[in-house]
């Protein structure tokens, strides 16, 4: 007989105890219980839930649509895009190499569509976007709701009802209270793969422990973009030099070492956000664990104090910055590395750098691999020399039969996850874990047992370069 359990995020288990009976608080200090009835009235039964609205979970819901799927997405903030927009990451990489795409199909239609609107700009020959924050929100509601998606914002994961290792419901805390959403398929897309981790995936490990920095990411207003400094180094199409402003970082970095308090920065990286006067910033460093709240407060609180330190350094150093002013701090910092999951298939280093094909290849990477230092202001950059393929079961674990996840949380090892964590390679993840989850769903199979040859062509009609 398979058991059920009910298994919720730390702290969540005594307060569906109290709500359910004050007797059961006792059963609740563990991360799971057999015996909590959670009263989490079912709020709407789907055929795939994708948990997370970030590129790969907003790309993941309108694929699973459009394979025909009932689907559902919750998101913790108001609006979809994750850290091109709660995180001011910009701009979203790489879409080409040497003006070839690597990630077409849905994600590639987001770009044009947002380009058409005012919002984008494509950097060619990589095809890295610069984009408009407010824009970017707008066209990534408009594509999920088209696609006939129910959105359920404001709305966090809390736990997840299982059967064995098959997710029967998931369950959110919203203003409406607890509710349950029932699915036959589900996509974890929330970037620390908090789903996998609630049902008990196993993991990646990490032996030293050290993850990369967090920045926290700011819109610096009243610079002097037409000046020759920002004019070259805001575009990172690899034709102006390194993306790295390299005139800014020599000059802290000289300081820094004559004894000036300039905190750990990393680039800095000044960003085109298509309005004259206006960069986007990424300069700030801070070693953090984005799955501890305390800690990662910490950081945060920090990264924002050097926000300020750093502008009143560029204000007092470089003419281009005399007049700026901090216009705009992204919602919360941003997250380069957390979970990943066991899956079938863990995506190496080696196989990445040498574009290993897979026979069930769904997708690919261009971003360089990418290492950013913990501390100091060190960066590891390896150049890959042609893009590189992810296979669908980096999408998938053992023996859990309806989940799928895509972006950063994928299975992968630290080096490789360095290029694959980027926006534009999160969107090709999302792309196929979506088409896969209609399938699972649709056909009643699992996900280990979907047909790869019919996913593969379906992305390929779609437009993806695999």
């Amino acid at each position: 007989m398979v058991s059920r359990r009910l298994f919720l995020k730390e702290g969540a288990a005594g307060i569906f105890a109290l709500a359910a009976a004050p007797s059961l608080l006792s059963s609740c200090e563990g991360s799971s219980s057999e015996n909590i009835k959670a009263p989490a009235p079912v709020a709407g039964e789907y055929d795939v839930v994708v948990c997370g609205g970030g590129p790969a979970g907003f790309i993941s819901a309108i694929a699973a649509a459009r394979k025909g799927a009932k689907v559902a997405i919750i998101e913790r903030y108001g609006f979809l895009g994750g850290m091109a927009k709660t995180g001011f990451v910009a701009p979203l990489s790489v879409y080409a190499f040497k003006g070839d795409l690597v990630i077409g199909g849905i994600p590639w239609e987001f770009v044009t569509r947002l380009e058409s609107m005012g919002g984008a700009f494509i950097e060619w020959p990589k095809a890295n976007i610069d984009f408009d924050v407010e824009l970017y929100k707008l066209l990534t509601q408009r594509m999920v709701l088209e696609a006939g998606v129910d959105m359920y914002m404001h709305s966090t994961l809390v736990g997840c009802e299982c059967s064995g290792k098959k997710i029967e419901s998931v369950i959110i805390e919203n203003k409406n209270g607890f509710e349950s959403l029932k699915a036959k398929t589900f996509i974890d897309c929330t970037g620390d793969g908090d789903l996998a981790n609630l049902c008990q995936v196993p993991m990646q490990d990490n032996p030293d422990g050290d993850v990369q920095p967090s920045s926290f990411c700011f819109i610096l207003s009243g610079v002097d973009t037409e000046s020759e400094l920002l004019k070259y180094c805001m575009y990172h199409n690899g034709l102006n030099g390194p993306s790295q402003c390299r005139p800014v970082r020599e000059k802290l970095l000289a300081m820094k070492e004559a004894g000036a308090d300039i905190p750990d920065f990393g680039g800095p990286w000044f960003n085109n956000v298509l309005r004259k006067g206006s960069v986007a910033v990424n300069i700030t460093r801070a070693a953090a664990n984005s799955l501890d709240n305390r800690d990662f407060t910490r950081a945060e609180c920090q990264l924002r104090e050097d926000i300020f330190t750093f502008v009143k350094l560029l204000k007092e150093n470089f003419v281009e910055f005399k007049d700026c002013y901090v216009s705009a701090t992204a919602p919360q910092a941003g997250i380069r590395e957390s979970r990943r999951i066991k899956g079938v298939h863990t995506v190496t280093a080696d196989e990445y750098v040498n574009a290993f094909h897979y026979e069930d290849s769904i997708s690919r990477g261009i971003h360089p691999i990418d290492i950013h230092a913990s501390s100091g202001a060190g960066q590891i950059r390896i150049d890959l020399e042609q893009p590189a393929y992810v296979p669908y079961r980096a999408l998938i674990a053992e023996d859990y039969p309806n989940l799928l996840v895509a972006g950063r949380c994928i299975s992968t090892d630290r080096q490789a996850l360095a290029s694959l964590r980027v926006m534009g390679s999160c969107m090709g993840t999302g792309q196929a874990a979506g088409a896969a989850a209609a399938m699972s769903a649709l056909n009643g199979v699992s996900v280990q047992n979907i047909n790869v040859e019919e996913l593969v062509s379906t992305l390929r009609a779609w437009g993806a370069v695999i």
